[in-house]
């Protein structure tokens, strides 16, 4: 075993943003991976659809076999790690659910919710996506909700948030705030990627940014050269540049699941954004085609791991990238 896998191992490791996973474990065992924070439902699920979803996920957990433990406090992560099981953070990748009814946050919150994205893309009741062209901020409805995820105990992640809503967000919150799978824009010029002053503002509200290995978001437009982990770690430590070393984790983005093929998760949907369709023309459609030339999924992780001790990071660094920095903000915010 090298120093890096040894390390990988042996470190607490937690992916910021897995986008759909059908309870399958295998994966992320062999990655070595503790703990993911999951969409639970889909990005635009009214709230039948969250709740059935949801509801299918407690099936998993409830199983006599289950390879999952829900965590819902900073301290089930030990507790999942010590039973030799996957710790499950449930999460949201859009507040579509709740629509303009904030009792549904206690409700969503009793059920294990504690990651939520106020907006995905576009506009809802809170505010704007990232993809809006007016860039309109939090609505007062978006500001009674983030009042409300503070006082239950909600991480509220920016990832797909508009600018000026995110801001906003920031501004407001009285608990640090997430940015779980997103790179600097300054490296790669793509509208879900963060500008400098956004991390600036993140981090200076006591938050942690999660780099993405997802194609698109490393990807500098060459149809000939599809982005691979150097990509990633330029993206990675330019984020370290700003934001500073206990203020990075990662979030992959990825998708897990005994057969990729078979994801009904990814329904069609007309809003699907030219960002992601220039890449897909260029490199492929099929899920692995998606991520970074020789890092496809969470088995290659510690392939990210050894490039930045190859790199000179020092181990404390990389552990805190690989789940401690994320944590700790974590526990901050549900306390345990």
């Amino acid at each position: 075993m090298t120093d890096a896998e040894r390390l990988h191992r042996d470190a607490f490791v937690m992916d910021g943003l897995v986008y759909h996973c059908d309870g399958w474990t295998e994966d992320l065992k062999a990655g070595g991976i503790d703990a993911i924070n999951v969409t639970v439902c889909h990005f635009e699920a009214d709230f039948p659809e969250a709740c059935a979803q949801v509801a299918q996920w407690h099936g998993i957990l409830g199983a006599k076999d289950s390879g999952w433990r829900l965590i819902e406090t900073a301290a089930d992560f030990d507790r999942a790690r010590a039973e030799g099981r996957t710790g499950l953070v449930m999460g949201w990748q859009n507040t579509r659910p709740i629509a303009d009814r904030l009792d549904r946050l206690h409700f969503f919150h009793r059920l294990g919710l504690r990651i939520m994205q106020p907006t995905y893309n576009y506009r809802n009741f809170l505010g704007d996506g990232c993809l809006e062209d007016e860039g309109a901020g939090l609505s007062s409805f978006g500001r009674d909700a983030v009042r409300l995820m503070n006082e239950l105990g909600i991480a509220i992640d920016l990832s797909h948030v508009g600018y000026r809503t995110a801001m906003d967000v920031i501004e407001l919150s009285e608990q640090p705030v997430l940015v779980t799978h997103a790179n600097p824009l300054a490296v790669t010029d793509l509208a879900r990627n963060k500008p400098d002053d956004l991390i600036r503002a993140l981090v200076a509200k006591g938050g942690v940014i999660g780099a993405s290995i997802y194609g698109p978001m490393c990807w500098n437009g060459d149809t000939s050269a599809k982005p691979a982990i150097a990509d990633y770690v330029r993206n990675l430590e330019y984020l370290v540049e700003v934001a500073g070393i206990e203020h990075v984790s990662f979030g992959t983005d990825l998708s897990t699941g005994r057969d990729l093929r078979k994801i009904a998760f990814e329904r069609a949907t007309p809003r699907r954004w030219e960002g992601i369709d220039r890449f897909n023309r260029a490199f492929g459609e099929d899920i692995p085609a998606r991520y970074l030339s020789d890092c496809t999924s969470h088995r290659e992780l510690p392939r990210v791991t050894a490039a930045l001790l190859e790199r000179g990071w020092r181990e404390e660094h990389v552990r805190g990238y690989l789940g401690e920095n994320l944590r700790r903000v974590l526990g901050r915010i549900w306390g345990g």
